[in-house]
């Protein structure tokens, strides 16, 4: 439980981190940051303690502790930047762990990056030339373009305008119902 993730919350409200129940508690605890609830109010580690434990908590020497899942900065002003940095893990991300080329979802072991026009043709390592494949894909289409391999691209690459918070691989699959309100203020809310 210690953990699991937590919301981190600038002090505007805008989502600009994940952290660990542990990391979260060490900032409530030091007066860093407020613990939020599910009906917004805030609370700082003395007043939370005395809430009522819920679904979700820890054993303590003196019993039991409401893990949050938000918190929110005392002083942190900084907005999240909106810049997505090129990686593996992004062009995984963008391309939602699936095949561009056969539509498959393998486990991540059995996923590459493949160049659309292969760098022996001139081919960039760009967002605009870089998909995911998966291995048997990959091998098919080799050193060709996919035209000439007679694969055809299930879309074409470009470079995403997410936030990279919201689309890490923990939040992408781990976004517990007391995020939504704040993920949907950049636009990553179900």
């Amino acid at each position: 439980m210690l953990s699991s993730n937590v919301l981190v919350l600038n002090r505007s409200y805008l989502p600009v981190h994940v952290t660990s129940v542990r990391r979260a508690f060490s900032l409530i605890y030091r007066g860093t940051a407020l613990a939020v609830d599910p009906e917004y109010e805030t609370f700082d580690f003395d007043s939370w303690r005395q809430l009522p434990a819920g679904d979700s908590w820890i054993g303590t020497s003196r019993g039991r502790l409401r893990v949050p899942r938000v918190i929110v900065l005392r002083s942190y002003d900084r907005v999240p930047r909106r810049h997505v940095r090129y990686s593996r893990v992004s062009v995984f991300t963008r391309d939602r762990y699936t095949c561009q080329y056969c539509g498959s979802k393998p486990p991540r072991s059995q996923l590459n990056l493949d160049h659309v026009i292969p760098r022996a043709l001139g081919g960039r390592t760009s967002w605009e030339n870089v998909v995911c494949s998966c291995l048997d894909c990959n091998r098919r289409k080799g050193g060709r373009t996919p035209s000439q391999a007679r694969l055809r691209l299930r879309q074409r690459p470009v470079k995403p305008r997410w936030t990279p918070l919201l689309n890490n691989n923990v939040v992408s699959k781990i976004r517990y119902k007391e995020w939504h309100p704040f993920l949907r203020i950049l636009g990553g809310g179900e």
